[in-house]
């Protein structure tokens, strides 16, 4: 449930409502738009009469929410959610944001070499696996500590923010310099993971499920942002179906169809999505024409020898040839956003 409030009502006036509503066992959420100001109802909104809570002389109206995320919801939150790290900014109309880096860290040479190339050609946050979740246990886990001990020397070397994979709770205190902590397709319903990111604030990038739906993942969202943390992001990844020929599908409508349910940027992986290197750059367009807020993708300047998925990332002259591409998409729809 959400009540609108009436234009021109002091701060005190919603301080009052939002008493008032409370004191029936409710908890609220105030959102303050550029047009409108908005009380979020969260729990059991049967105990308020929204006849009588209409009737108040500061309240315009009065709309019950019936998808079960409210936080994420576009409803409680009319206007775009702005993430931002390192001055780098995040959805909202004009806001644009390329994440680029290798799939895995596998040393301070290759991280360095790398991030020189992604930097130069517009990308404008560091991405790389310090853990890595992989299928077989025998498969290159990640450099772990060591790995983010690299991922911070490239911030400071490059004045770029930084975003890696976070799977464990316990792990927290390691990721003090990272700026945005990425939670993997297979963690997105970790739910004790997700709370523990709620209450830590910083940014999150939340991945799509292999096999999830939409509203998996916006409910995924909202247990993190029900622990008091609103700075997430998500991730369209790709989703398991019967096609063979890629490593999953692109699900490319689930951009408008995030925007349209939800205020939270929106973020497109075509090197997971795909799973080669030579379909990346005609998903990255896809899903830029789409109004995606950004792209997260990988880059390694000899992927034959990478580590973890080589397959997919593109050599630094092919990420330069993307970043054109999408910039002249973005230019021919930007005016329609």
């Amino acid at each position: 449930m959400i009540a609108i409030v009436k234009p021109g009502t002091p701060k005190e006036g919603v301080a009052q409502l939002c008493e008032i509503i409370e004191s029936k066992g409710v908890s609220t959420s105030v959102i303050e738009g550029a047009n409108q100001t908005i009380i979020g109802l969260v729990g059991d909104t049967t105990r308020i009469d929204p006849y009588l809570l209409e009737s108040n002389s500061m309240v315009e109206a009065v709309r019950r929410v019936s998808e079960p995320f409210k936080k994420a919801n576009r409803k409680f939150h009319p206007d775009d959610t702005v993430v931002e790290v390192g001055g780098v900014k995040i959805g909202g109309k004009g806001n644009f944001a390329v994440m680029a880096g290798p799939c895995s860290v596998e040393s301070e040479e290759q991280c360095m070499i790398i991030a020189e190339q992604v930097k130069k050609h517009g990308a404008a946050i560091f991405r790389g696996g310090a853990f890595k979740p992989r299928t077989s246990p025998y498969s290159f886990q990640g450099l772990g500590k060591e790995g983010l001990d690299i991922l911070s020397k490239v911030k400071r070397e490059f004045d770029m923010p930084i975003i890696t994979e976070i799977m464990d709770a316990r792990d927290l205190d390691l990721f003090d310099d990272v700026d945005i902590l990425q939670v993997g397709a297979r963690n997105m319903q970790n739910f004790s993971l997700l709370k523990e990111l709620g209450r830590y604030g910083k940014p999150v990038l939340l991945k799509r499920g292999m096999s999830a739906t939409i509203d998996e993942l916006l409910m995924s969202a909202e247990y993190i942002m029900s622990e008091g943390n609103d700075q997430v992001m998500l991730c369209e990844r790709g989703i398991r179906t019967f096609e063979t020929r890629t490593r999953n599908t692109f699900d490319v409508s689930a951009i408008p169809v995030l925007r349209e349910l939800t205020h939270l940027p929106i973020i497109a992986d075509p090197s997971h999505a795909t799973g080669y290197t030579r379909f990346v750059t005609p998903v990255a367009c896809a899903a830029t024409a789409a109004q995606a807020d950004g792209l997260e993708v990988e880059v390694h300047h000899d992927p034959a020898h990478a580590a973890s998925d080589g397959a997919q990332a593109l050599l630094p002259e092919q990420f330069e040839d993307m970043m054109r591409r999408v910039g002249i998409i973005r230019s021919a729809v930007t005016a329609e956003w």
